[in-house]
């Protein structure tokens, strides 16, 4: 069986990639370029106000090298998540790149868009009829949080691409997919096997991230055999090793040796890392069980309200030494306050240089021996004037704050910027998190055909 070639072009697209790697591996005639174009780890906001966490003049940078060659050299070409978030606004803020790239370079093709966004009568349809359970410490979906919820995304798989391929496409748009999708379909469809397909297109959606140095920014190739898969480097000063890749094996999971998914999940406790070149690694025994009942992933994003932030340091020791009393000392005023109003508001206050990344996972919980620390105060609520005002007297009150042994009495905190506190807008949570068991899937993910 001949090596099916895969052609990985950024971690996501608009990530950007050097234009020599991708060309070293176009070298290679791949079989099919792929591209991630999103993910959940920016968080809800992008979904559910519909807007892409990637640059368009980047994205758009990345789509005009990956079309021109792909088209000229008839290789498909395939975008799984547009937009980032793979609602239909983003499907469509995709789509319309894409237009603008074919009328510019004169580029004609044959174009899938792959719907993912959910109805909300199709969600609660599928509830009634008890086929919706959470993923993980959620709580039950309901009516009442449909209805809340902004916008619905299905986590798609392999079988719309499938399904598209065979109706002759050079590119396939595709709203919110499972990553490893838009590199295995291809394979599969081809005959090759499911769970290497899908173990290489885990690791292929990150691109450069499993060389080392690692990058998000640079161009991966893939090979997949008939038991094994290999992975290769096309920028000369990374390399990819046993470690390395192993490592990316076991990234974003909860089970090192269980990856779930569409339809199953990966088990991959007899995986096999073997160094092949200095720069080169194969790997094999990758296997997939399929699941009694066909789930896919909902994702969905409600409002909240709206945020307010202010940016500070402070670099007194004494100030230091007493920073959580005084975020207390600063909450209490705040509450006391505003109590008549019965604002319903959050406020937090993170120190930078003490628990701030980990939080309440941090073990080195202190601030000794800090000289400075960072202060970043943001309130929530459900009008922006509302958080404004929470966050700007509870900086004010920050900034005058008096505590024992407190020498100085001008300010206790310095502002890089003027004006000290900024809109940050709407803040949207993920109101849906959870698995629905789904039947057909022929007609559960849209397809549309487009020449272009």
């Amino acid at each position: 069986m001949r090596e099916y070639k895969i052609l990985s072009a950024t971690a996501i697209l608009g990530y950007g990639f050097p234009k020599e790697s991708f060309m070293e591996g176009m070298k290679r005639n791949p079989d099919v370029i792929a591209v991630d174009a999103g993910s959940t780890d920016p968080g809800p906001y992008y979904l559910g106000a519909g807007k892409s966490f990637t640059n368009r003049g980047a994205v758009k940078r990345d789509l005009e090298i990956m079309l021109e060659n792909g088209i000229k050299n008839n290789i498909p070409i395939i975008i799984g998540t547009a937009g980032g978030s793979g609602g239909e606004v983003h499907l469509n803020w995709c789509k319309d790149i894409i237009y603008e790239i074919s009328k510019e370079k004169n580029l004609k093709f044959k174009m899938a868009l792959i719907h993912s966004e959910f109805s909300k009568d199709k969600v609660k349809k599928a509830l009634h009829l008890g086929k919706i359970t959470p993923l993980g410490p959620v709580p039950a979906l309901s009516e009442e949080i449909i209805d809340e919820t902004t916008r619905i995304v299905g986590q798609m798989g392999i079988e719309p691409f499938i399904k598209a391929l065979d109706e002759g496409v050079d590119v396939i748009l595709a709203g919110r997919t499972y990553d490893p999708s838009v590199f295995a379909a291809p394979a599969i469809r081809e005959g090759y096997d499911k769970a290497l397909a899908l173990h290489l297109g885990k690791i292929l959606e990150c691109a450069s991230i499993c060389a080392t140095p690692g990058s998000g920014s640079d161009c991966m190739f893939g090979y997949l055999g008939d038991d094994y898969f290999r992975l290769e480097p096309l920028n000369n000063i990374r390399k990819c090793t046993t470690t390395s890749v192993a490592a990316h094996t076991l990234y974003e999971k909860t089970n090192p040796y269980i990856l779930p998914g569409p339809g199953g999940y990966l088990d991959l406790r007899e995986c096999k890392f073997q160094q092949e070149s200095e720069n080169t690694v194969k790997v094999s025994g990758s296997k997939f069980v399929t699941s009694p009942k066909y789930t896919i992933k909902l994702e969905g994003a409600k409002l909240i309200g709206y945020r307010t932030v202010s940016i500070s340091g402070a670099r007194d020791s004494i100030m230091i030494e007493k920073i959580d009393e005084i975020i207390e000392g600063v909450k209490k005023r705040v509450k006391d306050n505003f109590k008549s109003n019965n604002w319903d508001y959050y406020l937090d206050i993170k120190i930078y240089g003490k628990n701030a990344v980990m939080n309440e996972l941090e073990l080195n919980n202190t601030t000794k021996g800090s000289h400075e620390i960072g202060v970043l105060i943001e309130s929530v609520a459900s009008t922006q004037e509302k958080a404004d005002t929470i966050c700007a007297f509870a900086r004010s009150s920050m900034l005058h704050y008096g505590y024992e042994g407190r020498k100085a009495t001008a300010g206790n905190l310095a502002f890089p910027y003027s004006p000290s506190d900024f809109h940050a807008g709407e803040v949207y949570n993920f109101s849906i998190y959870h698995l629905m068991e789904v039947e057909n899937l022929d007609k559960l993910f849209k397809i549309d055909y487009e020449i272009l």
